[in-house]
């Protein structure tokens, strides 16, 4: 499939619409809430950090849903094999939330009894700021964790729907971000090294359509003592312009066409899954560790998930034909079906 690679100039055109879908190593388009020509309620604005460091991570997401604000962290307890997640729902924050414009410029900062969380730009790179000090009965959580961004690709994709003319996604996926840091879980106390705990963000602004089902797979680390990553998923839009599908060795993306996620029937935790690409270039399994599963179904309203943690093993063959081999990649994979 060919492949359209954009340029510069703005995401949304004059009547509200994608002005052309396609694929970038950096953040080509630039996006504006005001150019939108759907219904605030159906705007979705988000970003989502998750942080690896072996036996234990970190997600958090700060979320605009037009309808509904999210506010959620969770600590992944990998050795235990258990995910715990503390949320806070909100209802029509419509733009309030003031979500960055830019994944490279703009601080979120969101306070609310429950839970604090500022995701904040520094020099070379992010700093995550979270305090949940009700988590787990009381217990308390608490994180700073710096995120360094050298200069280096990632992945930006601008998705349109086919007869929705003014549903669009413009995402942006920054894999490799080694972290430093700590977390504080009640009275334990877990470190976040830049050598072993590495950081991807989510960066997602659009108006989606109401029904979608999409599948989506990170991970970040070292290979070879460079960094290593990929960015994999499919099912939603019109992607006939471009897929998500990224390698990233030492900061340089590689372009992949399509991957197929295979899972086995009945199970998301138990059999190996394996991942394949039309142009053969990644054959990966993985190694599940930890379902992260959700299921909230208010008919109107759905959202049935499975976040599954694990190691990648597998090939990735890069742009000039050189073939990477990888073993135990902490990361997940995902199938989420959304009714919103």
């Amino acid at each position: 499939m060919a492949q359209i690679e954009l340029g510069p100039g703005d995401l949304l055109d004059a009547r509200g619409r994608l002005s052309e879908p396609g694929w970038a190593r950096r953040e080509a388009r630039r996006y504006s809430r005001a150019a939108i020509a759907a219904s605030p309620l159906r705007i979705k604005e988000w970003d989502y950090y998750c942080v690896l460091a072996g036996d234990y991570g970190i997600a958090t997401v700060v979320a605009d849903n037009g309808y509904m604000g999210f506010l959620s962290t969770t600590w992944l307890d990998l050795k235990g094999r258990q995910g715990i997640t503390d949320s806070v729902i909100t209802p029509f924050p419509l733009g309030r939330m003031k979500m960055p414009a830019s994944a490279d410029v703009g601080d979120i900062v969101q306070e609310h009894p429950r839970t604090r969380l500022a995701y904040r730009h520094t020099p070379g790179g992010r700093h995550l700021s979270i305090d949940c000090p009700g988590f787990m009965n009381g217990k308390g959580l608490k994180a700073e964790i710096d995120l360094a961004q050298p200069p280096m690709d990632r992945m930006m994709i601008a998705t349109p729907w086919p007869k929705a003319p003014k549903a669009f996604y413009y995402n942006q996926k920054i894999n490799c971000m080694a972290a430093t840091g700590e977390a504080r879980l009640g009275d334990e106390t877990y470190a976040f090294r830049p050598d072993s705990a590495f950081g991807v963000l989510d960066w997602g602004r659009g108006v989606w359509t109401y029904h979608n089902v999409w599948y989506w797979g990170s991970a970040s680390g070292l290979v070879d003592g460079k960094p290593f990553g990929f960015n994999i998923g499919y099912g939603f839009g019109d992607t006939s312009a471009a897929s998500e599908n990224m390698v990233f060795v030492d900061g340089v993306a590689h372009k992949l066409d399509q991957v197929t996620f295979h899972i086995p029937t009945g199970t998301y935790d138990g059999a190996p899954w394996r991942f394949s690409s039309n142009d053969g270039r990644l054959e990966m399994t993985f190694e599940p560790i930890l379902d992260r599963a959700d299921k909230t179904d208010l008919k109107i309203i759905r959202n049935i998930g499975h976040q599954v943690f694990g190691r990648f093993s597998g090939t990735a063959v890069l742009d000039d034909g050189r073939k990477v081999t990888f073993h135990d990649l902490l990361g997940f994979a995902e199938e989420i079906e959304n009714a919103w």
